[in-house]
């Protein structure tokens, strides 16, 4: 469950970072940083929920089903769901690490499995947790659901009605206005 809130706020930092606007009481680079942080710290964490699973005996988890997906014996379609979302969280991992060497383009391309990573990561939560349907999961969910798609409304409503910003016109430096 930490990890699904920590992976929660990731998106939330991630679309207020691309959004360009600072938060209030937080300049963008501190944003930025923020989710950066954030998110390596929920790789931590989704790393900590696999080594775990891995040692309890009940789970049943062997190393191929962390990279396959819908191998698993233990409830395979919502394991597989959270395998995918592991595969998908190395490919945003890695293309971060690598970002300078793929351009802005690809890893902003990359980074878009984001929006598939994270509903794969509610519905593992849901159906593969063995307390998926209690009540107290039920409001963990609905509280990152809500922050997320609040966070998601915001860009798209704030992009809609931010005003365009007309390109000004540069003068050539007063010595070399002659010069062309």
């Amino acid at each position: 469950m930490s990890a699904l809130v920590l992976l929660s706020l990731v998106m939330v930092l991630g679309i207020l970072t691309r959004s360009g606007r600072p938060l209030p009481g937080l300049p963008r680079f501190a944003v930025a940083a923020l989710h950066r942080t954030t998110s390596l710290t929920a790789v931590a964490f989704v790393a900590l929920h696999i080594i775990t699973l891995s040692l309890d005996p009940y789970a049943q988890l062997h190393l191929v089903d962390t990279v396959v997906p819908f191998l698993g014996s233990f409830k395979p379609m919502w394991q597989g769901l959270g395998t995918v979302a592991v595969d998908l969280v190395v490919l945003l991992v890695g293309s971060s690490l690598l970002r300078h060497r793929l351009g802005l383009r690809a890893w902003r391309l990359l980074h878009w499995t984001a929006y598939l990573f994270w509903p794969l990561t509610i519905l593992h939560a849901f159906g593969n947790g063995t307390d998926g349907h209690s009540a107290w999961m039920l409001a963990v969910l609905g509280t990152c659901l809500a922050g997320v798609g609040t966070a998601v409304g915001w860009r798209l409503v704030s992009d809609r009605f931010a005003p365009q910003a007309a390109p000004v016109p540069v003068s050539a430096p007063h010595g070399l206005a002659g010069l062309r």
